[in-house]
């Protein structure tokens, strides 16, 4: 993609976002929805990350120094051009980069990639899915769960869309 039609993407996410709600959590969701399709990631994994890293807080702050809604460290902000992790469209740009790449690097199996991201990818390659730690994996396990509830309401969705009848007359 050239640098004139980053631009215009760019420019009508933002346009899109900005003529959204002043709701703060449907701006953020925006956010989520655009750069998950950005960067090819699930829109359903996205959104619950950010619903067990910070419950869709844009002021959370973790006691080990993660903030933001997607909960980013500064060696995270770093690593992906973050130079505000509290603000919501960079913190979310920096958290969908991060799952992008851990999805690239696990796979794409979901169980690791939200392992790592909780983690860091380092403790989860050498061990895989025999990481043992508790909280790792009540976290995965939240994740897995809010993902699946996700996407099946979204398939559902699509499904009643598909199957309902059109026109103007109805039975």
């Amino acid at each position: 993609m050239g640098k004139r039609a980053r631009f215009i993407c760019l420019f009508v996410a933002s346009a899109a976002v900005c003529t959204a709600h002043e709701d703060p959590r449907a701006v953020a969701m925006e956010w989520a929805d655009h750069y998950a399709a950005v960067y090819q990631v699930p829109n359903e994994l996205v959104h619950s990350i950010i619903e067990v890293e910070s419950a869709w807080n844009p002021g959370a702050v973790s006691t080990k120094g993660a903030v933001g809604l997607m909960q980013l460290m500064p060696a995270t902000a770093v690593t992906f051009g973050i130079t505000n992790r509290f603000d919501t469209e960079q913190n979310i740009r920096g958290g969908v980069a991060c799952l992008a790449r851990l999805l690239k690097l696990f796979d794409g199996d979901l169980r690791l990639v939200a392992a790592a991201y909780l983690t860091g990818e380092n403790r989860i390659l050498p061990v895989g899915l025999a990481y043992s730690d508790a909280e790792v994996y009540r976290y995965v396990s939240k994740v897995a769960r809010l993902y699946r509830e996700k996407r099946s309401k979204r398939l559902q969705g699509k499904a009643f869309a598909k199957n309902r009848p059109e026109g103007g007359s109805q039975p």
